[in-house]
């Protein structure tokens, strides 16, 4: 058997640029974490947790409650991680391996997000919640198909959420997985709807959030023009990252006239939705004296 962790991308409300006052945030949503054979599971976990305690010893040994203790995947990748706490790479590429190792794998999808505020992009509360279930659904269907390519079954667990929550999607997975069963094989695969742990209770539900945040980095690169998060293609601590997908994983483009992005391709640096220049650019000192020129020759 297969077990999945994942977690969300970004929030899936609406989103603007990264400088917007108030929709800044995530330019995609989805899912994204790890799958891992079921009898490797808890000394990856194991691993994990060591790992984590040796990076963050000293705010470990001041934490409250040591058992419950987790750093979040936001806080352990920001901007100038690579500048400022290369160690954090180090220990991410390393417990990749390691997963790698064990039979894992990792795992995202993701759909960009139209630009514009709520108003323009015609996103009230019920668009919100089918946003996520839309992911959500792919993100099975995709798992389910990994499953079946390595003749396995697969459990799918996911951070917890509140109840309210809760209620809501599992009626809408039960029917998505049972209903899609009946035309799609791969789908008898999932055991059950994804199960909601607490990721303090669970290292490889904060794993899989590390995981979660890393692809959120690099869509951010993808996407953004501007992004501060160029060193997910470029730092060596990484390097065992690429290849490290399955091939169902995806970045699904809105609206644009080009092809999706698949397994390892959100870890390319050269981007697709901005090539770089061919030929010589103009610096501002040629840009004034050809415009001397113009003048010179046509006038004002």
């Amino acid at each position: 058997m297969l077990l999945a962790y994942i977690d969300e991308i970004g929030q899936p409300g609406a989103y603007i640029s990264p400088d917007h006052k108030k929709y800044s945030q995530s330019p995609a949503f989805g899912y994204a974490g790890f799958v891992i054979p079921a009898e490797s599971a808890r000394e990856f976990g194991s691993r994990f947790t060591q790992e984590k305690r040796t990076l963050y010893a000293s705010e470990f040994e001041r934490a409250g409650r040591p058992g419950g203790w987790e750093v979040k995947g936001a806080n352990l990748l920001y901007a100038k991680v690579a500048e400022e706490r290369p160690q954090n790479l180090r220990v991410l590429g390393s417990l990749i391996r390691q997963l790698r190792n064990f039979g894992g794998e990792l795992f995202y999808y993701a759909d960009e997000k139209p630009i514009g505020s709520p108003k323009e992009t015609n996103l009230g509360a019920e668009e919100i919640i089918e946003r996520e279930a839309s992911a959500m659904r792919e993100t099975l269907n995709r798992l389910a198909r990994y499953a079946h390519s390595n003749q396995q079954q697969i459990l799918v667990m996911a951070d917890q959420i509140n109840e309210k929550s809760r209620q809501q999607r599992l009626p809408v997975m039960y029917q998505h997985i049972l209903g899609r069963a009946a035309a799609h094989e791969d789908m008898r695969k999932i055991v059950e709807p994804p199960m909601h742990i607490d990721s303090e209770l669970s290292s490889n539900i904060q794993f899989a959030d590390w995981v979660a945040s890393l692809v959120g980095r690099a869509i951010d690169y993808q996407l953004v023009q501007s992004s501060r998060y160029q060193w997910v293609t470029e730092n060596s601590s990484l390097g065992s990252t690429f290849g490290a997908f399955t091939y169902e994983s995806k970045l699904r483009f809105c609206n644009r006239q080009l092809p999706d992005l698949n397994h390892s391709a959100i870890l390319k640096r050269d981007r697709v939705l901005y090539p770089q220049p061919v030929g010589h650019l103009i610096g501002e000192s040629q840009k004034a004296k050809l415009e001397r020129v113009r003048r010179a020759t046509f006038g004002n």
